[in-house]
């Protein structure tokens, strides 16, 4: 939820709760400015008398690891970055109004795994960087001097993981002050067991810490908040008195809500529970949690239903990096991708192949995303473990943090313990000689512990039953599912849809999720499957992302539907063809021939693309038209090159209309799409003059001075009609900007680049450039300006707010 409309809902409710009106005790600060970095050891930095006035200074979040030199000796396998560690200090003072309370400090995570010291003393610290935790500082709190924390960063081994992981403090840091009897962490717990289109029942658990041994006389109140932030019911309970554990789960009485808003992917609606404790008629604390009212289903028979209705899940898998940024967390990057995926026709993201940010998942609620929340990927306590303790030792309590954390966002519909586990028997967690299915009922029991209300499942490595992989003779013969998908709530499969038909006559109770999909078999995955029996599918790296490079230059995935500036590639049109409903043509024209190789037991490929006409004179072109319409006609400056249908009995060529050998001719190529007859749908492409001026395009039009909004802003090379000119490569972009605002990136989404993006400048890629602008804390004006040798240069002003 939006900071203004939160506001709007705490003020909201402390007019209703009427006697309680002093501001609640519980206050939660952004920790993540004024900090300073040095990358590499630095003994003794954990001390208060550190000397670090050389360090950099920066504001988190951070990823030291992205503007490190691309090394080529570091390997492909985590974007040919070396591992390193890095350290952090912040120096602040502490308010006196916080003694006699309760004060921590709470870390989204540290990648890959961290320690916190602070003025002096460790405090804490994460073996597994993809989750947070918080440590209570209250006794080490200097009310008389200066308080420093330090941060130790480490990106882990070499082989702890297969994917770009980033490094430092890539997420949010928060200082949390709070009273002693207060709500515990991650501890209401919202469910909607019952739900008709006239009420809705709403049950709510809170944990609560402080009352241990204690007979206070403590009042519990949960009162739940509309979308309109109205209240519009709420319950009360007293604490029980004497209680024995640390954190006790208290159940407060069924709300009923009238006329529930369900949440769904076209209707995000949001209601709030705002809990409040009162010990002995003054509030101590007080948290709102946001939640939403919809229905989970699945089944063999429809394989996935949310709020009584058929939903196919459209999606993708992919690593949480963030472009330029790294693995820096920013909520506006987030924003954009899913944004951009919406626009497209998208409803679902797996998160692989691990638990994303907070910020993520509350902005998956708010637009309206799909999520299946995965914890890891292999169960090792060696291989591929990013952990920095083994696996067998860090699982309970990983599965409690992260379960906790994630159990009240509507957009989570599934868990998901792990990826490709049946692929070696020592990837499988504990040694039960069963292929993991010991290993997954155990973290099954735990997860429903904190979460009986979600199915669970494990990807499968393309392999069979008993281990078995594509090199074995009889792998195209004995097509039999692997023994732990049998077993799962629901079977995840990555690829292999074609086997699918076969796996269900072994085992026919499954219910199946294709996990991941191939990108460069395009809408086979997609319209290969029974979307009337299965859950849905997500595409493996459908936007370019670093790491699990097949060979030096490239410096990560790109066999994908966008770049890693989220610049579209025509083949994500495609897509957009199959995964919405709005009539669409485009034209996309053959550059070379298509590339494939095998990885990891499956052939993954690219089929080179581009929708510009500036093409050699004389030549001939092979291209293909994308559309869901009936049939299209092709003209070149107006004279039509006849009609083809749309191949719709084709699962190859279903939507991807192939003109072979047409002849290029200056001027404008048109794709017109119809269906009964009557067009729908028209694309044109058009050759283009020289490049002669760059032209600036913003995106954030909402652009918050609260210090961490960001701004990007596209550059395009434009002839003289102001057209965009796809093949202005030569130019270097400068960029110049002014006001409060800084320059955190530059870039091109060119994976094969060997340029860092903390400069700023950038060459044109394909006729673009881009920058990234994170905004200060004081609102007003910002001006960019880019600069081109030979092109007219061009400004924009932007004002936050």
């Amino acid at each position: 939820m939006k900071k203004n409309l939160m506001l709007f809902i705490i003020a909201a409710f402390a007019c209703a709760a009427g006697v309680h009106s002093q501001e609640p005790a519980r206050s939660r600060h952004l920790f993540n400015f004024d900090w300073k970095f040095h990358l590499g050891p630095a003994e003794g930095a954990q001390l208060p008398a550190y000397d670090d006035a050389a360090w950099e200074q920066l504001d988190l979040p951070h990823d030291f690891q992205i503007n490190q030199p691309w090394v080529e000796s570091a390997g492909g396998a985590r974007g040919f970055k070396e591992m390193g560690e890095g350290w952090y200090r912040k120096t602040f003072k502490a308010d006196p109004a916080w003694r006699g309370k309760k004060v921590l400090l709470d870390f989204e995570g540290i990648m890959v795994y961290g320690d916190v010291w602070l003025n002096g003393e460790k405090i804490g610290g994460t073996d597994y960087g993809y989750l947070g935790f918080e440590t209570d500082i209250s006794k080490l709190l200097k009310y008389d001097a200066d308080n420093v924390v330090a941060v130790h960063a480490s990106t882990g081994t070499k082989g702890g993981s297969r994917w770009y992981t980033g490094g430092g403090l890539f997420r949010d840091v928060h200082l949390i002050i709070k009273h002693e009897v207060s709500v515990a962490r991650h501890g209401v717990f919202v469910t909607t067991p019952q739900i008709t289109s006239q009420f809705a029942d709403v049950n709510i658990q809170v944990a609560l810490e402080g009352i241990r041994n204690k007979s206070y006389d403590l009042q519990v109140e949960a009162a739940i908040l509309a979308p309109d932030g109205k209240q519009i019911g709420i319950s009360k309970l007293e604490a029980p008195k004497r209680n024995k554990l640390q954190s006790v789960e208290l159940p407060m009485p069924v709300i009923k809500v009238a006329d529930p808003q369900l949440w769904s992917c076209e209707t995000p609606h949001l209601y709030s529970a705002v809990i409040t404790l009162v010990l002995d008629g003054k509030i101590v604390d007080r948290v709102i949690e946001k939640f939403g009212i919809r229905t989970v289903e699945f089944d063999k028979a429809f394989g996935f239903k949310l709020n009584g209705k058929k939903v196919f899940l459209k999606g993708i898998s992919n690593h949480h990096d963030l472009g330029a940024v790294g693995a820096a967390a920013f909520e506006t990057a987030i924003e954009r991708q899913m944004d951009l995926l919406k626009k497209f026709g998208y409803n679902h993201i797996r998160t692989s192949h691990n638990p994303y940010s907070p910020a993520f998942l509350r902005l998956a609620d708010e637009k309206g995303i799909l999520i299946v929340d995965e914890l890891y990927d292999k169960w090792s306590n060696k291989d591929y473990w990013p952990g920095r303790k083994p696996w067998t030792e860090l699982w309970p309590q990983n599965i409690s943090e992260w379960i906790k954390r994630d159990r009240n966002h509507p957009s989570v519909i599934m868990w998901s313990f792990g990826n490709e586990l049946q692929m070696r028997e020592d990837l499988a967690g504990y040694p039960t000689g069963d292929w993991g299915v010991t290993s997954y009922n155990l973290l099954k029991v735990l997860a429903h512990r904190y979460d009986p209300t979600r199915k669970s499942t494990v990807a499968m490595f393309p392999a069979r039953a008993g281990g078995m992989g594509k090199s074995d003779p009889d792998f195209n013969i004995h097509i039999v599912p692997p023994e732990l998908a049998t077993v799962t709530d629901v079977a995840s499969f990555n690829y292999r849809w074609y086997n699918y038909a076969d796996y269900l006559k072994h085992a026919p109770d499954m219910n199946i999720y294709q996990s991941e999909a191939t990108t460069n078999e395009l809408l086979q995955p997609f319209f290969g499957m029974n979307r009337d029996k299965m859950v849905g599918l997500a595409y493996w790296g459908a936007i370019a992302y670093w790491g699990e490079s097949n060979g030096w230059p490239k410096k990560g995935w790109s066999y994908s539907f966008f770049d890693h500036s989220l610049e579209p590639l025509p083949q994500a049109y495609l897509i957009e063809s199959a995964f919405s409903d709005r009539p669409l043509v485009r034209i996309a024209v053959m550059d070379n021939q298509k590339e494939n190789i095998e990885w990891n037991d499956i052939t993954v490929g690219y089929l080179p693309l581009s929708s510009h006409w500036n093409r050699a004179a004389g030549s001939q072109q092979n291209l293909y038209t994308f559309t869901n319409a009936e049939e299209v006609e092709l003209l070149i400056n107006g004279k039509s090159f006849g009609t083809q249908k749309n191949n719709i009995d084709s699962i190859a060529k279903r939507n991807m209309i192939y003109w072979e050998r047409i002849p290029y001719h200056e001027g404008k190529i048109v794709a017109i799409a119809k269906t009964n007859g009557k067009e729908v749908a028209r694309h044109e492409l058009q050759t283009t003059g020289k490049p002669v001026a760059l032209k600036i395009e913003g995106e954030n039009n909402q652009w918050k001075a609260d210090g961490m909004g960001l701004q990007y802003v596209k550059v395009y090379a434009v002839d003289k009609n102001g057209k965009h000119v796809f093949t202005a490569d030569e130019a270097e972009v400068k960029f110049e900007v002014s006001g409060n605002a800084s320059l955190l990136a530059v870039d091109n989404g060119d994976h094969f680049s060997d340029a860092l993006f903390n400069g700023d400048r950038r060459q044109l890629y394909h006729g673009f450039a881009m920058a990234i602008l994170r905004a200060g804390k004081t609102p007003g004006r910002v001006t960019i300006k880019a600069v081109a040798k030979g092109l007219k240069s061009a400004s924009a002003i932007f004002v936050t707010q």
